[in-house]
Formats: structure tokens, sequence, C-alpha cells
């Protein structure tokens, strides 16, 4: 056959096509309102297992047999979808667990934060809670879950990505291993100096002190300097105390305008950042599960087994809901192989209908949900 007329005969079956389809979705809302009616829950796993196998029997050959699995996958997906949207507001939600407020608690709150006083956390914590709040440190990311889920902090301030470095992976898996919630959060102008004693000058500077990450956002900058030894601390605050204490002009120090306040350092550089924009997003996390009225981002979790097309179903959920995803992050689950789990932040509230039928079905299709909080 020529080509236009083997158009024309793909023209004529398209239509067909589309009169089953709608076929099919008259019949899901007559299987979604006796759900509505019967109480029952929309996904069904072992049934649209055994669907899919009986339908892969009636075609030969490989290539078919997976197409016509990947074809009824996704006409499963939209009736579900379809029946999540029949069932909103005439079926109860799951009770997510969430409190609404009016606005944050935070006179006379105690707040922990990682590190020494100037770092980084310490500034964040002061521009969020101010300088009147009981501010104190703890020594690792963890002991901040610790504080708040055993109630000796009111909040915690916890960094979670970086505009230059990435995502802080150890910060999403502590927010799996504690019930503690997302209230707020802040983002932070990161500046870099190269702070040194008052006696000190750039020409006799030997050594630089930093977290590893700081010397690597400085890195055009210090490595303009080769006869400077770049030594790796713990924090960056640390190392500005160190400079204080070590009472060699030779040393400086990578850390913000904090931590030459704290120290009692002079500014020998700076800005020395490589990109001038560098930005640290901190979460303000509670032990309490609330929200305020005004909320407009949620950040949850969920777990999928390593399959073609598990990430894509689930994340049809904001998409047939008209929920913006604003980012994504997967973590191996270590306890089980070549599984993962996903982070996501969406934007909107608790109490908007699409939100609630996208939730709805997340709750109901993946494992391990957990939503960290709506701010």
């Amino acid at each position: 056959m020529e080509l236009q007329e083997i158009r024309g005969k793909l023209d004529e079956l398209d239509p067909q096509i589309v009169r089953l389809f709608e076929e099919r979705m008259r019949l899901c809302h007559e299987v979604a309102e006796y759900k509505i009616a019967a109480g029952k829950a929309v996904y069904d796993p072992e049934r649209e297992k055994q669907k899919l196998e009986t339908l892969q029997n009636l075609t030969d050959g490989a290539f078919n047999r997976q197409a016509v699995k990947e074809l009824f996958l996704q006409i499963m997906t939209l009736s579900r979808r379809y029946q999540y949207q029949r069932m909103a507001g005439r079926m109860a939600q799951p009770d997510l667990g969430f409190q609404k407020i009016e606005r944050l608690r935070t006179k006379g709150c105690r707040v922990a934060f990682q590190g020494l006083e100037g770092a980084y956390s310490h500034a964040a914590a002061l521009s969020f809670f101010g300088p009147d709040a009981d501010l104190y440190h703890v020594r690792l990311f963890e002991d901040l879950m610790i504080e708040v889920q055993e109630g000796r902090a009111d909040y915690a301030v916890l960094p979670i990505e970086n505009s230059s470095a990435g995502a802080v992976t150890d910060s999403y898996d502590l927010l799996m291993k504690y019930d503690n919630y997302i209230v707020a959060e802040l983002f932070l102008p990161i500046r870099h100096f190269l702070l040194g004693r008052e006696e000190a000058d750039l020409a006799g500077i030997r050594r630089v002190f930093a977290h590893p990450q700081a010397l690597m956002q400085s890195s055009e900058y210090l490595n303009g300097h080769r006869d400077w030894q770049q030594i790796s601390l713990e924090n960056n605050a640390v190392a500005a105390k160190k400079v204080r204490d070590d009472g060699d002009p030779a040393q400086a120090a990578v850390a913000g305008e904090e931590a030459a306040q704290v120290y009692g350092l002079k500014k020998l550089a700076g800005p020395i950042n490589n990109c001038s924009g560098n930005t640290t997003r901190f979460l303000i996390l509670s032990r309490q599960p609330v929200y305020r009225a005004d909320a407009g981002k949620i950040s949850l979790c969920f777990e999928l087994p390593h399959q073609s097309g598990t990430l894509y179903n689930m994340l049809g959920n904001f998409i047939f809901n008209n929920v913006n995803m604003t980012m994504i992050e997967s973590r191996p689950i270590p306890e089980r192989s070549w599984e993962y789990r996903f982070f996501v932040d969406i934007e909107g509230n608790l109490e908007q209908a699409g939100v609630q039928n996208a939730l709805c079905g997340i709750c109901q299709e993946a494992r391990n949900v957990k939503i960290f909080g709506n701010y």
C-alpha cells in the first residue's frame, strides 16, 4: 500500500479506539460509584496484575506483548486517577495527621543548630528566630533530630541543599529516621570570606582551614595562592575558632561574617565564592505536625520497587491533579538492593482538593509514604 493509503486506514481506526476508550471510562465511572457506595479502595494491584497477564496472552510476539502491557498500564493509571477525582469530597480522605495553625510560635523558643556559634546554621537560626531566641549548638546533624524529637528543643535548623553543591543527602536520611516535621524553610545567601587575626596580612598566610565544601566553593580564589596549604575541618566556625585560639597570624579560615564577629577575626579577602549566588536552603523542624494556613509547599517521601513504569505511574498522581512538582531526589533503600526512596517537593496546601487527591493516590499505591510537612 501507498503511505497515504496506510495513513487513511489508521485514520479510520483511531476514532474507533477513542470511542472504545470513552466507553471504558464510562464503565470506570460505574466502578467509582460502586466503590464509593461500598467504601472500597481504588487500587487493587492483584487485579491489575491478573488483567495485564490476560491481555498480554491475547497477542503474539515479544514486542506486542510488552506494548500491550505498557498500553494498558497507562489506561489503568488513567482509570485510577479518574476514580480518585470522582471520589473527591464523597469519601473520607485519609487523616494525614497535620493540624492547621495561623502562625508559628517562636517567641522564647529553644532552637538547636549544628556546629558552633558563627557557623552558617547559626546565622540561619538568627535570621529566622532573631537574637532573643534561646539558640544552642550540637555537634552532629543527627543530634538536632534527637533534640527536637525528645523535646529539649522546640525547633532545629537543618541544611537540606545548596545551590552549588546540591542536596545534603544525610539530611534526607535523617528526615526518614526521625518523626520530626518541616514547619518552615529559609534561604541563606552564603558569602565566604578569608578571615585572619587582627595582626595577619595576606602576604603572611600559609595555612587555610575550612569545611571541605567551603574549600571547594572557594577553589578559584584559593588555588590562585599555590603556597597556601588547604586543610579540611568539620565546620567553618571550628576553623575560625582555631585561627583565633592558635594565635598564629599565618593561619586563616574560610567562613562567613557571623564567624568573623563571634571570633574577633578580620576579613583579609572576600567574598571569595566561585559563585556569587551561592545559597543554602535550611529547614525549620518541629516535633509538632502543624502547618500554617498560608503554607504553599509540601515535602514527602515514598518507596517504589525497581520496576519499569512505577515512578511514572506515581508521578501521574500529580500530573492528573494539576499539582506542580518542584524537586525530586532519590536515595537507595539500604535493606533492599536496587530499590529506591524518592523525596519530592510539590506546590500546594493540604486543604486543596487536588493535593488531597494526589496524596490519596500515592498513599494507596506506594510503600512507606511519609509527609514531612506543609510549609
